[in-house]
This record gives structure tokens, sequence and C-alpha cells, in this order.
């Protein structure tokens, strides 16, 4: 086995393409992703699981059907299963995402983006 850190500028340099999240590695039955967002994405649920991020550098703002949350680098946000959300990066941002593998990234697996292994 080799022990190799994950360098994640070096990940979020292999690709420019927003809202299409990347797996960098698992952990205990979860994909680690990277993502780049800019612009706003779309409303989504997921019903079956929490939704992580952690801005990792630019501002993404999370809009809720109630309200909205703000975060900058080294910020992150939960978002609890089953609540309607909307992610919007009025600048590119670059995110992590921790989710469930095969979790889909719009909520709906015939809308969602393919994993991609990086």
């Amino acid at each position: 086995m080799t022990h190799i850190p994950i360098n994640l500028a070096s990940k979020l340099g292999t690709f420019h393409e927003h809202y299409k999240p990347r797996t960098v590695g698992q952990f205990n039955g979860h994909d680690l992703m990277l993502v780049k967002a800019r612009g706003p994405f779309n409303w989504h649920v997921h019903e079956d699981t929490d939704d992580f991020f952690l801005v990792l550098s630019g501002r993404l703002r999370i809009l809720l059907r109630d309200g909205e949350v703000s975060l900058g680098p080294g910020e992150l946000y939960v978002v609890p299963r089953g609540v309607e959300h909307c992610p919007v990066a009025d600048e590119e941002a670059h995110i992590l995402l921790i989710e469930p593998q095969g979790t889909p990234n719009t909520g709906d697996p015939a809308t969602a983006a393919a994993r991609v292994l990086i």
C-alpha cells in the first residue's frame, strides 16, 4: 500500500467545469468530492442523506426556503436531509463535499452528474 496525501489544489487544477463534482477519495462508505461552483445550481432535496459543504476558497450561499447560509473559506454547513436548498456562488468557489457513495448531486439519479474519480 502506498501512502500518498491528496493535494486538493492539484486535483482542482485538473478540471474547469462548474457543478460537476470529482471524487478524490473514499471514507467509510462516503465519497470525498471536489466541486467548482459558479452561479446558481438548482433547487433540490436529498431525502435520505444530509448534504455537507466545506468552502475551500471563494464564497458560497446556500439558499433555503426560509433563509440562507453564507459561507467563506474554512466554513462548513450541513443541510439536513429533506431540506430543499440551492447553492449559489456569485464568483467561482471551490468546495469539498462529503456524501454517501452513490448520492445523486441533484437529489435525482435521472439528472445527477456522473461520478468521476480523479
